[in-house]
């Protein structure tokens, strides 16, 4: 036998606030090999409670929905039933969608233009311990721990409550980088840039980018250049 006969059906519940893409996903599913779709579910809430109910081996995820998002239903789900897997299946592929739901508890991730054939991988590979993740997705992870490697050591704790990330963006705008540069270098859309300086400018009191750039070099977030 191979290993394709070998491998059991992988009971699936799709989760995904679109009906339309939902449905077709479903359909889809039902014209693979290896897979039987259990349930499917509109919102994070739903999905949670369809697992609870019919207990299956892999949740395929969507990201952005109603009530409840993916990411806090894949934190929900594996805390409260680990026998099942999740994999994401999103529109997103940036770094402030995949880390968090990898950090949630995912253990494969697709975004929605990958094929039935990688479906099938994604949720064998996280049924056998493996990781279930597309290429492009495993580039961009290579590319993160190499960043990683290479970044300098941290700065100063962040003050006046900022994340990293927003303490990240405002280094960056005292390196000179506009919105769409710390777009490109953070690999997140320029909207995500603008909610982070908002978020940090109510945290801080900052007016404007060159009082964000003072107060970076008061804080000793960075340091002037020597010479």
């Amino acid at each position: 036998m191979t290993e394709e006969t070998e491998r059991k059906t992988a009971r699936v519940v799709v989760a995904d606030d679109q009906t339309v893409v939902r449905e077709g996903i479903v359909m889809l599913l039902g014209l693979l090999p290896g897979i039987e779709v259990v349930g499917a579910a509109g919102d994070g809430e739903e999905a949670v409670r369809l697992v609870a109910e019919v207990a299956p081996d892999v949740v395929l995820m969507d990201l952005r929905m109603p009530r409840c998002d993916g990411v806090e239903a894949t934190r929900r789900i594996r805390a409260e039933h680990p026998g099942t897997q999740v994999v994401v299946l999103t529109t997103f592929a940036d770094d402030d969608s995949l880390f968090p739901a990898l950090a949630a508890g995912a253990r494969g991730y697709l975004t929605k233009d990958a094929d039935g054939d990688e479906i099938v991988r994604a949720v064998h590979s996280v049924l056998s311990g493996d990781a279930g993740l597309s290429p492009s997705i495993q580039r961009r992870l290579l590319e993160r721990v190499t960043e990683a490697d290479l970044r300098p050591a941290a700065p100063p704790e962040a003050p006046d409550g900022l994340t990293a990330r927003e303490t990240e963006v405002l280094i960056l705008i005292a390196d000179g980088l506009s919105n769409q540069e710390i777009a490109r270098k953070l690999h997140v859309s320029t909207a995500t840039v603008k909610t982070h300086i908002n978020n940090m400018f109510t945290k801080t009191g900052l007016k404007d980018r060159a009082q964000a750039v003072r107060y970076a070099y008061g804080k000793g977030l960075v340091r002037p250049p020597s010479g």
